[in-house]
């Protein structure tokens, strides 16, 4: 039976390509060898003709797994995948046919193919058997080595695009399965997030209603004390009450400030045109009014116009301009500018003006909540605006920043995500 293919390489050669078939614990197995090869098994009891089936095939670059048995070749199927299998017809104890029986019995190599390697047949009878028991080929030998390679390549190739289609496919399940797990972490976070809501909810109810109700009556006791017996008190005494309506009405302020804070964080966002310098001129019209005797110069670039929420763009601007005014109080001549310029091709929009201005030492700590950089008995207010006009700017995708000089005034400049000139 032997195969007339001379140069074949004894069991000793170091390319690393051939295994010959050891118990079938041995933990160093044929896909071991690398990752782009696949297996073949070449099944034959005569060592000649195992010799030259690996010559021939050895061009192909594969892994190539000899057995001298099919009880040896059923062993390796047990634990590797093959792309095909070469197994002789006529063979001792076990026959080829025999063989291919068990292989096509067992779930893991039912669809390995087969191609049997027999010089018996002559009448064809035997192929008919072959194929019926499921081999995909059957050669008569002698076998022309470049025939055995060209069919044994078409198997190489088509399980390299099986295992190529197998590894996408667990990909696209674990991909899958990540989606899912996703989706789900996101819709717990969603329902998460509710609750927190629904609980900050409640805690902003608590402190509108049950925090405002002693400070009212606080108030309302001050000023009941000045009516009814204020002819009794003396200077230090109505000083006192003074003292204590104002703070009373300092904390009602504070809590009206965290309150706009908070709800400015979860309000939600409405896109729309937005006149910036009508804006401008409402809030400072109502700020003149408030104090009609300031001498104040305003300027307002006309037809700003951008994109965003009209509620909250007007809540960020009236709390720079607020500023503005409050810090330009003790100015003989004081100025506020509204406009607009461009940076960088992004459109920034400012207010400047010519007030009391800070020290750029402590410019990191300006939009903190609480934060502030002059004394209340100089400046009154809460701390809480320029951390409002913050967080409504980074909602909208834009950022804030100020530059100043100590005396010299101070200029707040903002851009927004999305804009219109």
């Amino acid at each position: 039976m032997a195969v007339p293919v001379g140069g074949a390489s004894g069991p000793g050669r170091a390319d690393g390509l051939v295994l010959s078939a050891p118990a079938v614990s041995d933990s160093a197995g044929p896909a071991a060898q690398s990752d782009d090869r696949v297996n073949i098994l070449l099944v034959d009891d005569q060592p000649a003709n195992l010799m030259a089936l690996e010559a021939m095939l050895q061009g192909l670059g594969q892994n190539l797994v000899k057995a001298e048995s099919g009880r040896e070749a059923l062993k390796w199927l047990l634990t590797h995948d093959f792309a095909v299998i070469l197994l002789d017809v006529k063979m001792p104890d076990m026959d080829g046919f025999e063989t291919a029986a068990l292989i096509r019995d067992r779930d893991k190599s039912r669809d390995t193919p087969i191609i049997f390697l027999t010089a018996a047949d002559k009448t064809h009878t035997e192929a008919v058997r072959g194929y019926a028991v499921g081999a995909v080929d059957y050669l008569v030998k002698p076998v022309v080595p470049e025939f055995v390679r060209s069919k044994v390549s078409v198997f190489v190739e088509l399980a390299k695009k099986s295992e190529l289609l197998r590894r996408q496919a667990d990909q696209l399940r674990e991909g899958e399965q990540a989606a899912r797990e996703l989706a789900e972490t996101r819709a717990e976070l969603l329902r998460d997030l509710e609750h927190k809501n629904q609980e900050l909810e409640s805690f902003s109810y608590a402190v509108s209603h049950d925090l405002r109700a002693p400070l009212r009556r606080i108030e309302a006791f001050g000023r009941a004390v000045l009516q009814t017996q204020g002819e009794r008190l003396d200077p230090d005494g109505r000083r006192f009450v003074d003292r204590m309506q104002e703070a009373s009405r300092q904390m009602s302020h504070l809590i009206d400030d965290v309150l706009h804070l908070s709800k400015v964080s979860r309000a939600e966002l409405r896109q729309q045109d937005v006149d910036l310098s009508a804006l401008a001129d409402a809030i400072l019209a109502r700020l003149r009014e408030s104090e009609p005797e300031r001498t104040m110069e305003a300027r307002v670039r006309p037809g700003v116009t951008v994109t965003g929420d009209g509620r909250l763009l007007r809540i960020a601007l009236a709390n720079l301009l607020e500023n503005a005014w409050k810090f330009t109080a003790r100015e003989p001549a004081g100025r506020i500018e509204f406009g607009m310029t461009t940076a960088a091709g992004e459109p920034t929009y400012f207010v400047r003006d010519n007030g009391a201005g800070f020290d750029m030492a402590y410019v990191d700590r300006l939009f903190g909540p609480f934060q502030r950089l002059h004394l209340a008995s100089e400046f009154p207010g809460s701390g809480i605006g320029l951390a409002t006009v913050q967080r409504i700017i980074h909602r909208m995708g834009g950022r804030v920043w100020a530059e100043a000089l100590v005396g010299q005034g101070a200029t707040f400049s903002f851009t927004l995500g999305r804009t219109r000139g």
